[in-house]
């Protein structure tokens, strides 16, 4: 009953971003639109940015679902541009409304959870600390997030699969090629040390 209830304020503040900006939007136009409880809607977030929280990372889950492996990253990457895309009004209602560090924030979020995962599978077979894992993961999160705020804020009219594509040709072997790094580097401190 709660997921429930959750679709259906998010339903219902996609609907109304479509008429106004979220900044214009009430709990009280919420709950009437889906017809619940003011109730019922604090049970569930505490205001409307923390629904808008919500409905950008279950459609981003959504998006990735089995796309975090190496193999599939790509995949992944392109199917968060596509949920964006077909959330195109509510992103730019919030983008635009809200705040770009909102919008950075769950992109950073979806991003990360997708990356970790890839650095993790391609770290398996390496000596690599989680700190340096962690390490990889953020600097291609922050790479990601920066290209997808650019073509949100060029009104997502790019072709985001080319820009996919290229991100994925160049990148071809650079996380495993990071851990390596980070291997040598830590037998080099460690041969050091016994020195």
């Amino acid at each position: 009953m709660s997921n429930t209830t959750k679709l259906a304020l998010e339903a219902s503040l996609k609907k109304l971003l479509l008429k106004k900006p979220v900044d214009k939007i009430t709990i009280n136009d919420l709950t009437e639109d889906c017809g619940i409880s003011r109730m019922a809607f604090y049970y569930h977030f505490k205001d409307i940015y923390d629904l808008i929280e919500w409905a950008c990372l279950e459609d981003g889950k959504r998006a990735l679902a089995d796309k975090k492996t190496y193999s599939t990253w790509s995949e992944g990457l392109e199917q968060i541009f596509e949920a964006v895309l077909e959330n195109k009004p509510f992103i730019l209602n919030v983008y635009h409304s809200v705040s770009q560090k909102k919008i950075e924030s769950y992109l950073y979020k979806l991003t990360y959870d997708l990356l970790a995962d890839v650095v993790e599978e391609e770290c398996r077979d390496a000596a690599v600390s989680g700190e340096d894992k962690a390490l990889i993961a953020e600097f291609y999160k922050y790479g990601f997030v920066g290209m997808m705020l650019h073509w949100i804020d060029g009104g997502m009219k790019a072709d985001y699969r080319e820009l996919v594509q290229r991100l994925s040709t160049m990148l071809h072997g650079s996380i495993l090629n990071a851990a390596r790094n980070f291997e040598q580097k830590q037998s080099a401190s460690l041969a050091k040390e016994t020195e």
